[in-house]
């Protein structure tokens, strides 16, 4: 029995020396069906790389969105970071946060361009994240907003710290956000203390929306899991793909 076709899918790894955090990155760079380096494509980037295509399954949906939903062909690039490091670099009061923001937006995404025929404009470009994922791809977005408009969080780690970025600016009417929350996220305990992120969500919409951000925000029923951002996945990238 043949698999399906949106199975069938090439995946390049690459091997990336940061000179802002001094260490080599990792980088997974999914290309869609049919992918011909004279042509151009949308891109998203994501945090937690490995994650998102092991758990997220993101390349097999993508397959499926381009094959069966007629979604224009797109590029993803997977970012890995080392769990033991990823809150020092993902969560703005740590001590490697503006190195990876640096690396992101300084190495990794020149690199890419260089590389791969991705579109090198803010609106043809994604940046998305889970959990603190989630916020920093916010807050490269914030640093960087000539690179960076369009963000996909799910269950979005906003911390006080973040929420204080965003009450300092005035107007932020070029960010497009498109935030899920699950409903059973209430009281999740993280490696910074215990967390309330339903309230922490709706509180950043509010500060968002208030600075003239577009904010496509939804609850669902839901853990602070995989299981539950992989079903929510397809209904977050087609709200900038289909746009």
């Amino acid at each position: 029995m043949n698999e399906p076709v949106f199975l069938k899918r090439t995946i390049a790894k690459h091997t990336l020396h940061s000179r802002h955090l001094g260490e080599d990155r990792k980088l997974r760079i999914y290309l869609p069906p049919g992918y011909n380096e004279l042509l151009s494509y949308p891109v998203v980037y994501c945090q937690d790389g490995e994650e998102f295509f092991n758990f997220g399954r993101i390349a097999t949906l993508a397959g499926q969105l381009i094959l069966e939903e007629d979604v224009e062909p797109f590029i993803i690039v997977g970012v890995e970071v080392n769990v033991k490091t990823r809150t020092a670099e993902y969560a703005p009061f740590g001590d490697r946060f503006d190195a990876y923001l640096a690396c992101f937006a300084e190495e990794i995404l020149p690199y890419i361009e260089e590389n791969y025929p991705v579109r090198r404009t803010p609106d043809e470009r994604i940046i998305a994240g889970d959990s603190l994922g989630g916020s920093v791809s916010l807050h490269i977005a914030l640093r960087y907003p000539h690179l960076f408009t369009r963000i996909l969080s799910l269950s979005g780690a906003f911390y006080p710290e973040t929420q204080a970025w965003i009450e300092d600016e005035t107007d932020l009417s070029r960010l497009n956000l498109n935030m899920v929350v699950g409903l059973q996220e209430t009281e999740y305990q993280t490696d910074t203390g215990l967390y309330d992120f339903v309230e922490m969500n709706r509180l950043t919409r509010d500060l968002l929306l208030e600075r003239g951000a577009t904010v496509d925000y939804r609850e669902k029923d839901g853990k602070h899991l995989w299981g539950f951002w992989q079903n929510e996945l397809r209904e977050s990238l087609l709200y900038f793909l289909n746009a």
